[in-house]
């Protein structure tokens, strides 16, 4: 790699990184190094990475990671892209830059590949005819044409998270002889409530984007974009400040209480998150449980319950001492005196389905007066469906795609500080 790299020089800076998912079912997955030289012509490094027991992601993290810290250490490069299957997910390769220890390297000392590389933007590209069809269906990945692997995530999944995730969007604009213009403002409606105060750029029919216009658009990311960050469960569930008003019929829909869900009659209220919803998030307090949050999240016909973290009154001294201050204060302003912190608030964006009736829905799940009155020893008699796991009718939601990410050295100039 290194010899292929001097050759001839890099002009720019930039060097491109993808991994060909095409021959998975075989054992193998191609890596290759793209750049455009000095010498004015583009090359190529291409090479084999044997599949890791089985496992893309593995197989990817312990030669992607390794990678990015061995190309940040060469001067010539200034930029590393990412351009990512669309099976991937760029939310899981954001926390393992920053998470995973990168060991055994010679030269280099033991740490996450975030020592050498941060990640600057993420770019997501949406086709203006079919996304918001698959980010509303039940299609598997497999189904939708993807080598998947025993994946069982769905392409609503895969589209949420890709537009979730961004820091700009490129939607792939179709002929505007087949254009419906009243679904193309309400999918602009879901990508402006989805990822809000994003840049958008459209890549007409015939005229795609160039390396000018792609410059321009990372130019235009927030200072204060995602830019790779994880958010935790007990983060904010609308950030960025997303449009509340609706258009083209689509809404967010924000349901708070400060009672409990009864397990079994949530359980049965879960099918009002799935129709004619885009995607729900969600922290839970369910009777049942009541030292844990439990974590919603939905898009399209498939959704995830799973362990959100213990409630700030059910941690132990030393455990609140590590909780970040803002979640500390955001507890205190809605502590209860017999409760604590402990409350439900989801919000769903809606783009076919009656707010009215999911607020309803969600509000007849919570404990009824007497119940409430009863107090915990009797809510622990409960039927929990959500005790161990729940798979049906929820799917696991993993958040993936998006197609491109930009990771910048750390010496590198950064737009931010212009």
């Amino acid at each position: 790699m290194g010899d292929a790299l001097e050759a001839g020089g890099i002009r720019g800076g930039s060097v491109q990184v993808h991994h060909d998912l095409t021959q998975v079912e075989d054992g193998r997955v191609v890596r290759t190094l793209s750049w455009r030289g000095t010498d004015g012509r583009s090359h190529h490094d291409v090479c084999i990475v044997e599949l890791a027991h089985g496992c893309i992601s593995c197989t990817l993290r312990e030669d992607l990671l390794p990678l990015l810290r061995r190309l940040h250490r060469r001067p010539s490069v200034h930029r590393i892209v990412l351009t990512l299957d669309p099976i991937l997910e760029p939310e899981q390769v954001a926390w393992s830059i920053d998470n995973v220890i990168v060991s055994d390297m010679p030269g280099f000392d033991d740490g996450p590949a975030s020592t050498e590389v941060r990640v600057d933007a993420t770019i997501a590209c949406v086709a203006e005819d079919d996304w918001l069809t698959s980010a509303t269906g039940d299609l598997s990945l497999a189904e939708g044409g993807h080598i998947a692997l025993d994946d069982d995530r769905t392409l609503a999944q895969v589209a949420v998270g890709q537009v979730a995730f961004a820091d700009a969007l490129i939607v792939a604009a179709c002929d505007p002889t087949f254009r419906d213009a009243w679904q193309s403002a309400r999918l602009v409606a879901v990508l402006k409530r989805l990822a809000p105060n994003v840049p958008m750029m459209f890549e007409l029919p015939r005229r795609p984007v160039t390396s000018v216009l792609a410059e321009q658009l990372l130019a235009a990311v927030r200072p204060n974009g995602r830019r790779g960050r994880v958010d935790d469960p007990h983060d904010p569930l609308l950030p960025g400040e997303p449009p509340l008003d609706s258009d083209c019929g689509v809404s967010w829909v924000e349901f708070a209480s400060d009672r409990p869900f009864h397990p079994g009659r949530f359980h049965d209220a879960i099918d009002a998150l799935l129709d004619g919803v885009v995607c729900s998030r969600g922290r839970l307090w369910v009777a049942t449980q009541p030292d844990e949050a439990l974590w919603l999240e939905s898009a399209g016909g498939g959704l995830r319950v799973a362990h959100g973290g213990p409630w700030l009154a059910a941690m132990a001294e030393d455990e609140l001492a590590r909780v970040p201050a803002e979640r500390r204060a955001m507890g205190a302003l809605r502590w209860d005196e017999t409760f604590g912190d402990r409350h439900t608030s989801i919000v769903a964006l809606v783009h076919s389905g009656d707010p009215a009736e999911i607020e309803e829905a969600l509000r007849s799940a919570c404990l009824n007066e007497v119940e409430f009155a009863a107090g915990q020893q009797f809510w622990s008699t409960f039927d929990d469906p959500f005790g161990e796991s729940h798979a049906d009718p929820c799917d696991d939601l993993e958040l993936t795609e998006p197609t491109v990410d930009a990771v910048r050295g750390i010496d590198s100039p950064d737009p931010r500080d212009n």
